[in-house]
């Protein structure tokens, strides 16, 4: 039960999981490009969501949301199922693999033995797709990986089934039915609305622009507010959300200037090419913050490194991306 499955790398599970079923199933699709169709560049600031008991930031859109929009985008059919017991939830993913459907899956990162100890995490929002089973073990294309994988059923669903924030609930989704011809121009130019619109216009003040100006005004004053050990977790944890989990937002913003790049080809514009370079200079400006604070958690900040000076790396990014967003959303209309 082996389904010809082509594996490929990617910098992020859900955009690598979305571009490799739609291309599966004979539409070429690159990562940029199904997350910059799946609207995936976001950014939140949520303080009262916790992970690992720390205020959650996060620089894409919920799990499963670039799946949704890359298909809807293109008018595939999709099923999207969750089980209330882990014996019907793999039962079904047999069943979907012998009618040679490959299969993704959301799972918690911790309990996928395939990962390297140093690399495991309470993740619940990691996304892979098993494309075939042999004996007691699945064959999996997980996209951050260099090449396929196998994974024991026990343990694949333990990973279907972890506790915590957004458990998957074995949550398991596949394609179903693909439109012969499919508008790509258009579905690029929504994509572009959308993630300039959840960025510039999202009626709550700590997501979009105004949430990295949110963090930014907070951040600044946490070594007195928090204390100077608690500050240190805080800016570990913007790190981490950053830079580790899910790719992070200099990561996104890379590969949504890689996404501009194929936009300026599919809509014959190399005005395109312009904002993929902005964007480019944006990542740049938020990995800076990333080392400064790294340096302040290793006790090597210097005197450019303070809470003050990171917070204004961070309203520096998000002037540059509010105005590119407004540009971007000028130019698609």
């Amino acid at each position: 039960m082996i389904i010809n499955y082509a594996h490929r790398q990617s910098a992020h599970c859900e955009n690598g999981v979305s571009a490799g079923l739609v291309s599966h199933h004979g539409i070429a699709m690159s990562e940029a490009l199904a997350f910059g169709i799946g609207a995936g560049l976001f950014y939140g600031y949520i303080p009262f969501m916790r992970l690992n008991n720390l205020p959650l930031a996060t620089f894409r859109v919920i799990t499963g949301a670039i799946f949704k929009r890359v298909t809807g985008e293109l008018g595939i059919t999709t099923v999207n199922r969750s089980f209330r017991k882990p014996a019907d939830s793999m039962r079904a993913l047999d069943e979907t693999l012998a009618r040679g459907i490959p299969v993704g899956l959301q799972t918690g990162a911790w309990w996928l033995p395939y990962f390297p100890e140093a690399y495991r995490f309470h993740f619940n929002m990691h996304n892979l797709v098993v494309y075939g089973k042999e004996g007691d073990n699945y064959l999996i294309s997980d996209p951050v990986f260099p090449e396929p994988v196998l994974c024991g059923a026990a343990d694949l669903m333990k990973a279907r089934y972890t506790k915590g924030t957004l458990a998957p609930k074995g949550r398991m989704y596949y394609l179903a039915e693909v439109p012969s011809d499919i508008d790509l121009p258009a579905a690029v130019k929504n994509g572009i609305h959308s993630a300039t619109r959840a960025m510039l216009k999202y009626p709550l003040p700590i997501i979009g622009v105004s949430g990295i100006r949110y963090l930014a005004k907070r951040l600044e004053f946490w070594p007195q507010k928090l204390g100077p050990e608690k500050s240190l977790l805080y800016l570990g944890q913007m790190i981490r959300m950053q830079e580790e989990i899910g790719t992070g937002g200099a990561g996104f913003r890379f590969i949504y200037a890689a996404f501009l790049q194929e936009a300026a080809g599919i809509l014959g514009d190399d005005r395109y090419l312009e904002f993929s370079q902005r964007m480019t200079g944006i990542g740049d400006r938020w990995r800076e913050f990333a080392v400064r604070a790294a340096r302040n958690c290793k006790g090597r900040a210097g005197v450019d490194d303070s809470f003050p000076a990171m917070a204004e790396i961070l309203r520096d990014c998000a002037n540059r991306e509010e105005q590119l967003y407004r540009e971007l959303a000028a130019l698609v209309g």
